[in-house]
């Protein structure tokens, strides 16, 4: 019988659920989600990569309260299917080169000093820190900001925005976070949407502009490509590098040899502590896909319109493809897993929120090497984006 995954205590630990699931060699049909589920590796990767799946938005209804909404999802990379995708990608990818994104890393180290320059005050003024309000979470909206060209005394409002439309992607969610989410999309798409045209009559250097103005093909962004790209990069850039941040740093404080390993040497164990944080406790543990034709997938028998979704954490801990996949080694090589996704959907933003836990991560240990919990952390009570509230720290 699949499990209730609304149930605290699978969203709390759903690794040994996983465990049993897998080793019934097959995708399971979980009757509440009303789609089957592929845990392994193998299977969910023929998830990911399957062209005869895609991403099939659907609006909410009734339309006038869910427009915005609606638009912001349909018209986005992450919620189409070739060629619209297609062309949406190939004009964002153009303005998202590994070489812009690696000329932000002076920004990212400042902000990172700047904010642990805060949380030290904070300590001294609080006895602790917490490192996902103080540290993990205004980092990445930051950078985000900065990229844009959103002015900083507006990141409050886009991390707020945020955290209101992403709990739309859980399923366990109250009328109140509907409206809540609403709303956020409302005020988002106003405001993203009065800077994109300041941009298109006053350029400037930042990622806003260039998607205002890059072509491919003779084509460019319309209006409401380009508000729901500038969302989608924050909301998945947001979400990616917060709760693996917070994900791994818990693991390490529950691995005492491994937090002491990294605390040494903090710069040479990050690129592999890193992906091993990223696979050991995924910060998406779901992706959605619909059937578009009649189909086999991983098994499983799909009529056009069934859906099938690839649990990333479930694969991420599969034995057949990762030697002692329950043990968390920040030392792993290789360690090709699946959180950022695969095939034509795999995260745009995976560069980005790379480069800043190559930078967060470090950084922590190096400015504060006797970095321990002081307190129990808060998760969150949901399960599609696992992460945490809150993860009090002493130094």
């Amino acid at each position: 019988m699949p499990i209730d995954l609304e149930d605290p205590g699978v969203v709390a630990d759903p690794y040994p659920h996983f465990t049993a699931w897998r080793a019934e060699g097959r995708a399971i049909y979980h009757d509440g989600l009303g789609m089957h589920l592929a845990c392994s590796y193998a299977d969910a990767n023929a998830v990911l990569r399957s062209k005869s799946l895609g991403r099939i938005w659907v609006d909410r209804e009734p339309d006038e309260l869910w427009r915005t909404f609606n638009w912001l999802h349909s018209d986005s990379i992450l919620e189409s299917e070739p060629p619209k995708h297609t062309r949406l990608r190939s004009i964002v990818a153009q303005a998202f080169v590994r070489g812009r994104i690696e000329r932000l890393r002076p920004v990212v180290q400042r902000l990172a000093d700047e904010l642990l320059d805060a949380a030290e005050e904070r300590q001294r003024r609080d006895g602790a820190f917490d490192l996902i309000a103080d540290y993990a979470e205004p980092l990445p909206v930051a950078v985000i900001a900065e990229l844009l060209g959103v002015p900083a005394d507006r990141r409050d409002d886009l991390r707020r925005w945020s955290q209101r439309i992403v709990r739309m992607y859980d399923y366990r969610r109250t009328p109140e976070d509907e409206a809540l989410a609403r709303a956020a999309a409302d005020e988002f798409a106003d405001y993203i949407g009065v800077l994109a045209a300041q941009r298109r009559t006053d350029p400037r250097d930042d990622l806003l502009t260039h998607l205002a103005q890059v072509e491919a093909d003779g084509e460019r962004l319309s209006e409401r490509e380009l508000v729901a790209t500038a969302v989608l990069l924050l909301n998945a850039g947001h979400e990616a590098s917060v709760n693996g941040f917070g994900n791994g740093l818990v693991q390490l404080f529950r691995h005492p040899d491994a937090l002491q390993a990294l605390v040494a040497d903090p710069w040479g164990l990050a690129p592999t502590a890193i992906e091993e944080m990223l696979r050991f406790d995924s910060p998406l543990q779901l992706f959605e896909r619909t059937a578009k034709e009649d189909c086999e997938v991983a098994g499983v028998q799909l009529r056009a319109g069934d859906k099938i979704a690839a649990l990333l954490g479930a694969a991420n801990r599969d034995p057949a493809a990762f030697a002692d996949a329950d043990t968390f080694d920040i030392r792993r090589d290789p360690n090709n897993h699946i959180a950022f996704g695969a095939g034509i959907h795999f995260c745009l933003g995976a560069p980005l929120a790379r480069l800043e836990l190559s930078v967060t991560l470090p950084r922590l240990f190096e400015r504060m090497p006797r970095v321990r919990p002081a307190g129990a952390p808060a998760q969150r009570d949901t399960f599609v984006l696992r992460g945490y509230h809150a993860i009090p720290a002493a130094a």
